[in-house]
């Protein structure tokens, strides 16, 4: 146990629970006399003016062309631009974000200037040429959008390592949970403390400074946002039995209150490769945390952390089935859960205490918590899950003490528009768009005739407030908010990049399997012995765990791509295996790289000798030839240009082996290193690629265009086989680790260091896939494909 860190559990509850329960008491009040309704109704009354409009048949014809194209990004803020709307629509959105996300008070003339300043530089970034091209992915929620803001702001090392964070954290999510829901949460607290250190940081930091801030600002959103899936989420879900909830909740109260990570101890079932790795990013998160705070703000972190923790526990506990919770048993915790969650984003940062921050962020949760519960509310009851919205339909007519959890709501808005924001008119103007909007897309998305079932149940006590809260539902116009546009932009690329990865791995499979069905040379009857042992040899070679990537990446863009039949281009396809192999088993000789396994087998010249293996990779070449001549269903003329440009490649092929084994043992520059590898790599990428462009009769511009990113695809493919040669897994890449250093060799690693070489398969990664944007196709599979090349583990 370390002593230095532990903390008293029940009084810093206590503690916080009193004051939450202080909170409730004066809701409480405000709701039994229902102060809200004259309040909020003399609110809307100026609210509407600015939201209301006549309806004219033109403002018809706009509101519909706005609903039908706002699910469209691009679309969507072109739109709001054209109309004017735009710098409206921003000015609210971060002025939410100040409130909601940053704590301010925004009525002061320095938060004025900072949310001016943010709005113009977030328009800047939507109106730019590369925001508005005919991509869907905004650049806000896109790894390539986040990688080129860090190369910006010098924090290059930070952006992988988070990319690489995120894409384990959604390889481990497990199906029972929602995977895009898990990992936007995820995504959202880190650019919710990234914002918190910009804010923090003042006028004019160093660029050193500020680098190091933002490198720590991302590390410590990740590790305190990996909580939501891996704690809240993973212990909401049906993924773990009670007992193994029990053991796990049991160790992570343990390391709150000790400072000290429990270890995992004995774990069996299904779950145990998972919760390995849970366990593991936890315990890496929780000490980077813990290493970050000062000591006289150790104890305060802790004890925000247990009692968040504490008070979603007490959350999780409630069964609807139990018919005699108190209201204050109901909504202390949730009000605890909601303001602990926004204040530790802000106290792991270390920043000074800040009594007005507090206030505000203490008070403004249950806001935010009572509109997701009620946008939740089907979803909740559904799961049996206990919520104020669940709990008082389930009772409301047994239990008349019960609050109705929307009058409520309206409660809390009258109290931060008057009591907490002073009565400011911005503030004002941002909450009540806030409210109406949310009902407004809860409406879109149930149906208006659930809709109004639910508002019968919840606005029956008060009538002429409800007709006009549902005036403003119908009636208002510009009450959109931009995080709410992304929110909803990332989920759906969230699951369609889940969809295509999926779609990408069915299509490897399936194709790669085909591939391997047609690759065997065939011995016909009466065939010399000599010949007939080179075959078998060629056979061998081919038969090895190749990942077949050139012919499969042929395949995709002929008949996917180009609309190529597939029976058509099957000998383009041996074609390229058979040359990829032959030049594979020139490399193995002992007169050029002397390996002596491939594929996860010994090499050819190993198993016979290297005569039989150089006349095997001549064979293999002609047969190569052989196929490609046999693509008898296109033009001839395309075909022989066809066939000369993949003799030029093979030439290409050629010099990059020569420049490379004249390179042995020499130090070389990155150009040096840049030009073999183009050579001896990227040409054969750029091969399959362009071969069955050339077939398909694709016009230059587009074959350039597939050039660029067979270049910097085939680097980024060559730093990630340096990478594996010095962290690798020998048994996955079915060949030995560590031969560059054992031969001396010059390898983006040993020229850049293994930081530096990450750091350039990175550049190279996103500028393949800025290229990708110049297509006039899709491609998918070729964004895919290079998520594969640099994330792949053999």
């Amino acid at each position: 146990m370390n002593e230095e860190y532990i903390i008293h559990a029940d009084a810093c509850y206590r503690r916080a629970e009193q004051k939450a329960a202080g909170y409730f008491a004066t809701l409480y009040r405000q709701v039994m006399e229902k102060t809200y309704v004259p309040v909020l109704t003399q609110d809307f009354e100026w609210w509407k003016r600015d939201h209301i409009r006549s309806q004219s048949w033109l403002s018809i014809v706009a509101r519909g062309k706005r609903q039908s194209d706002a699910g469209e990004y691009h679309r969507y803020i072109q739109w709001l631009k054209h109309t004017g709307k735009l710098d409206d629509y921003l000015d609210r959105s971060v002025s939410y974000i100040y409130m909601r996300d940053l704590g301010k008070a925004i009525d002061s003339p320095e938060a004025q200037a900072k949310m001016k300043r943010a709005a113009a530089d977030v328009k800047h970034r939507l109106l730019l040429p590369a925001a508005t091209n005919r991509e869907e992915r905004p650049a806000f929620v896109s790894f390539a959008g986040l990688y080129r803001w860090a190369q910006k702001e010098g924090i290059e090392t930070a952006a992988i390592w988070v990319i690489d964070k995120l894409k384990s954290v959604a390889a481990h999510i497990p199906e029972e949970m929602n995977a895009e829901d898990a990992q936007r949460k995820l995504i959202k607290i880190i650019v919710g403390v990234v914002m918190h250190a910009i804010e923090e940081m003042g006028n004019e930091p160093s660029p050193e400074e500020r680098a190091w801030r933002l490198d720590e600002a991302i590390r410590l959103g990740y590790s305190y946002g990996l909580t939501y899936p891996f704690i809240d989420d993973l212990l909401d879900a049906q993924v773990l039995t009670a007992q193994e909830k029990t053991h796990y909740s049991d160790m992570i109260r343990t390391a709150l209150l000790t400072g000290s990570v429990p270890e995992l101890g004995e774990w069996s079932g299904a779950r145990k490769a998972m919760i390995l790795y849970v366990h593991a990013e936890l315990r890496e998160a929780f000490e980077y945390m813990k290493s970050r705070q000062r000591p006289e703000t150790q104890h305060l972190f802790f004890e925000q952390a247990y009692v968040f923790f504490h008070s979603q526990e007490l959350d999780r506990a409630k069964e609807l089935t139990h018919a005699t919770y108190t209201n204050e048993e109901l909504y202390v915790p949730i009000i605890l859960k909601s303001a602990s969650s926004r204040l530790i984003a802000r106290s792991i940062l270390r920043v000074p205490l800040d009594e007005g921050f507090e206030a505000r962020t203490f008070f403004y949760g249950i806001f935010n918590q009572l509109a997701d519960d009620f946008a939740d509310m089907f979803d909740d009851r559904r799961d049996g899950a206990v919520t104020p919205y669940t709990y008082y339909l389930t009772y409301r007519d047994q239990r008349p003490d019960l609050i109705n959890p929307f009058e409520l709501y309206w409660t809390v808005i009258a109290h931060l528009i008057h009591d907490v924001y002073r009565s400011d008119a911005k503030a004002r103007e941002v909450i009540l768009a806030r409210a109406i909007n949310g009902l407004k897309r809860c409406k879109t998305r149930i149906g208006t005739e659930k809709y109004n079932r639910i508002m019968e149940s919840f606005a029956s006590e008060n009538p002429a407030f409800n007709r006009l809260v549902q005036h403003m539902v119908e009636k208002a116009e510009d009450v959109e908010f931009f995080d709410k546009l992304l929110r909803d932009q990332l989920v759906a690329i969230l699951k369609r990049d889940r969809d295509e990865k999926e779609e990408f791995a069915a299509t490897v499979k399936t194709v790669r399997r085909q591939i391997n069905d047609t690759l065997q040379i065939a011995k016909p009857d009466g065939v010399p012995a000599m010949k007939e042992s080179l075959i078998d040899a060629a056979n061998y070679s081919l038969e090895g765990n190749g990942k077949r990537l050139r012919p499969i990446v042929t395949w995709v863009m002929g008949v996917q791509e180009y609309g190529l039949r597939a029976e058509s281009i099957l000998p383009l396809l041996r074609s390229l295996e058979y040359m990829h192999t032959a030049s594979l088993i020139f490399d193995d000789l002992p007169s050029q790289d002397n390996a002596s396994i491939r594929r996860g087998r010994p090499t050819l010249h190993r198993v016979h000798n290297s005569a039989t293996a150089e006349l095997t990779g001549l064979l293999l070449i002609q047969k190569a030839i052989q196929e490609q001549a046999s693509l008898d269903r296109f033009d001839a003329k395309t075909v022989l240009a066809l066939m000369k440009y993949s003799a030029e490649m093979a030439e290409n092929v050629c010099v990059g082996q020569a420049m490379d084994l004249s390179s042995k043992g020499k130090a070389l520059t990155l150009e040096q290193l840049n030009t073999i590898c183009f050579y001896k790599t990227g040409i054969v990428f750029e091969a399959a690629l362009v071969m069955p462009a050339i077939l398909a009769q694709v016009n230059e511009k587009e074959i350039e265009v597939l050039k660029t990113f067979a270049y910097h695809a085939g680097i980024a493919f060559q730093i990630k086989d340096d990478l594996l040669d010095l962290e690798g897994d020998a048994r996955l890449l079915g060949k030995p680790v560590g031969k560059d250093a054992e031969n001396n060799n010059s390898t983006f690693v040993t020229i850049l260091g293994q930081e530096g070489a990450n750091k350039r398969m990175w550049e190279h990664y996103y500028t393949a896939m800025e290229a990708l944007q110049e297509m006039p196709r899709r491609t998918v599979f070729l964004r895919h494909l290079l998520d594969y090349m640099v994330n792949r583990n053999r």
